[in-house]
């Protein structure tokens, strides 16, 4: 498979990486059998890169992926995961907490859930309002030096925040959600990331799967599904979103392929430093988003495609209320 670099520093990994959160939290029941199996078919048809976060579960899907991962070679594998959060007695998330003893603490936790010694990319998950952005990276460039970690990025994070953090410790990668219906940090937030050679890993590409055409009403997601509380997902913001959905589907069913194949070839073409990481609990699917790397299609298409989206206003915010606050929109 293609490889992608993510920054300057030396990271490369395969264009198409693996999201593995809706494993274990967020989109319903688990299956771990299913999931390990997924992981390593992943691997064995070239999808090296995987995206965790301790806070998937809490902790649950880094042991997932410890698991999966046993037996195989580590130099195969290119590990992504996150810290940002202080947990509770039961596991549950109290707040934010990007102190430097906190991450000296995350770290170790990580790397003993995922069964390995260093962590290819380590993310702060979300920026903490009560640590400055420097304590935090010089914090994680100790990680590097001590040879835990490989690597350093950002999840949601604005143009301030990738500036101040990138004087203290090159950043290889900033996370953000990035879709044909969450195209705003194209503003300003990638052209930061061009300008100072950090990669873009997208997550949600296809929308937290709103725009593969499979879900086709709020009754399609099982009762515990987190999309439930999503405002996108929600009455009328649904049925109005669903009308991208239904371009995507037209544009799909003129070139042979799927919605979700569309969606994902799109984030692929806005450029070499973006690896964008859907995630899926099933084969068919891993290998239906795959063969979106090969998906392809008329310039015509492509903008028509690029023009309904521009006119296309969607319906609710990306997250709940109490989440939207934690996204950082430092200039």
């Amino acid at each position: 498979m293609e490889k992608r670099k993510l920054g300057r520093q030396g990271l490369a990994v395969s264009a198409l990486g693996l999201g593995c959160m809706g494993m274990s939290w967020a989109y319903g029941g688990a299956d771990d059998a299913e999931s390990i199996r997924v992981i390593r078919h992943a691997l064995d048809i070239g999808v090296d890169f995987l995206d965790t976060a301790e806070t998937y579960g809490p902790f649950t899907n880094e042991e997932l992926i410890g698991r999966a991962l046993k037996g195989k070679r580590r130099e195969t594998v290119v590990i992504a995961t996150k810290f940002a959060w202080k947990f509770g007695p039961n596991n549950e998330q109290i707040g934010l907490d990007s102190s430097p003893a906190n991450i000296k603490k995350s770290i170790e936790g990580s790397l003993r859930r995922l069964g390995t010694s260093y962590i290819d990319l380590y993310y702060q998950h979300r920026l903490d309002p009560n640590t400055p952005i420097e304590d935090t990276v010089g914090a994680m460039a100790d990680l590097v030096k001590e040879g835990k970690v490989r690597y350093i990025g950002l999840s949601e994070v604005g143009p301030g925040t990738i500036r101040h953090a990138h004087k203290v410790h090159p950043l290889s990668a900033v996370q953000s959600e990035y879709s044909l219906w969450t195209c705003g940090l194209e503003e300003k937030v990638l052209p930061t990331l061009r300008e100072l050679g950090i990669g873009l890993v997208a997550y949600s590409p296809i929308g937290r799967g709103f725009l593969s055409g499979k879900i086709r009403s709020i009754n399609d997601l099982s009762e515990s599904d987190w999309r439930r509380n999503n405002p996108r997902f929600q009455g009328e913001n649904f049925q109005h979103n669903f009308k991208l959905t239904q371009i995507v589907e037209k544009i799909a069913s003129g070139n042979r392929a799927t919605a979700a194949q569309v969606a994902l070839a799109w984030v692929l073409r806005r450029g070499n430093d973006i690896v964008p990481i859907p995630g899926t609990r099933h084969i068919g699917h891993l290998d239906e988003n795959v063969n979106a790397l090969d998906l392809k299609l008329s310039e015509a298409a492509w903008s028509d495609l690029d023009r309904e989206i521009r006119s296309f206003r969607i319906a609710g915010a990306r997250y709940p209320e109490a989440a939207m606050k934690m996204l950082d929109t430092t200039e």
